[in-house]
């Protein structure tokens, strides 16, 4: 049985990798900051086949602790800060958290792999998020498109990638890193942006004629994969991935926020008439971010199975239960 190493497991993301990790038989050790996930994402019988392990991995003596009980053969770093907002809030942390966890990891991985020890693949969580503002007119967006960030949050994600794609240069650690899109489906915090579409609607549903639904900037232009596709992508890569490179892990199809809303207005059949707020747009929104995913179809054969219909209609299940 394969062993793997999952940072940040009691995350979303994290929680939705677990279970495909399990589901494709490998044993599945996973570290958090607040120890094991809470109910919800994770059946209590997944809970229970995850090795929980309480870690701040920003700090080398828990690093050690995680490498040396779970002696993966392969590390899936999902740890870090990935609301936005909550980055720009507390830009100290951010750095130490989505910066330096990674650094710290990489580093004891270094060192038992020249010791002949471990020699995991591992698997760098990224974001679309650093590259920042380009046209519509430039098309999708590829590993090769011009990185510019223009948030905290984008920045240190930057620069974590430029820490790993570095070790597997400089010392033939086998690390691939993702630049992943948006993502979304049960068990996200209510605070993003389809959760947020969803609770609103509902909150629509429940009052009275005429309707109104708000939301932010309706032209900001996404692009959303479901969570269950995002962990097959990971563990693709980790099979599949080639060593010092990065992937877009995203879907290639853009929705814009005003689209997206009617969408979940649709499928909840809710009549609402779409407003935009002024307290929910961000001054430093990036307006459009499609991907292109050939290249991670190309080198691991993956690819989605799951539509943003799905997402939404999952969303709501989750919602009204």
């Amino acid at each position: 049985m394969s062993r793997a190493l999952v940072t940040g497991a009691a995350g979303f993301a994290g929680q939705w990798l677990c279970r495909a990790l399990l589901e494709a038989g490998w044993e599945v050790t996973g570290a958090s900051l607040t120890g094991p996930a809470p109910d919800g994402t994770l059946s209590k019988s997944e809970r229970a086949s995850v090795r929980w392990m309480l870690a701040d991995l920003r700090a080398e003596d828990a690093v050690t602790d995680v490498l040396d009980a779970s002696a993966p053969d392969a590390v899936f770093h999902l740890a870090g800060i990935s609301f936005v907002p909550t980055a720009r809030e507390e830009p100290v942390n951010v750095c130490e958290t989505n910066v330096m966890s990674a650094v710290v990891m990489l580093a004891d991985i270094r060192r038992r792999r020249a010791a002949g020890a471990i020699d995991p693949a591992i698997v760098v969580v990224g974001s679309a998020e650093q590259y920042g503002v380009h046209d519509a007119s430039e098309g999708l967006l590829t590993e090769e498109s011009v990185c510019r960030p223009r948030t905290i949050y984008a920045a240190s994600k930057g620069a974590q990638e430029v820490f790993a794609l570095e070790a597997a240069r400089a010392d033939g650690l086998r690390v691939v890193c993702t630049r992943s899109f948006n993502h979304s489906g049960p068990g996200q915090a209510p605070h993003f942006l389809i959760p947020a579409l969803v609770g609103r609607v509902r909150s629509a549903q429940r009052a009275p004629a005429p309707r109104t639904l708000p939301i932010g900037n309706g032209h900001t232009t996404r692009d959303f994969l479901h969570a269950a596709d995002v962990a097959s992508a990971y563990l693709s890569l980790a099979a599949h991935g080639v060593p010092g490179e990065v992937y877009n892990v995203c879907s290639g199809i853009g929705v814009t926020v005003e689209a997206l809303a009617r969408d979940v207005c649709a499928r909840a059949g809710v009549d609402a008439e779409i407003i935009s707020e002024p307290a929910l747009r961000r001054a430093v929104d990036v307006p459009w971010l499609v991907g292109d995913n050939s290249k991670l179809r190309s080198t691991t054969g993956w690819t989605p199975h799951r539509t943003r219909t799905d997402i939404i209609d999952d969303l709501l299940h989750a919602a009204s239960h």
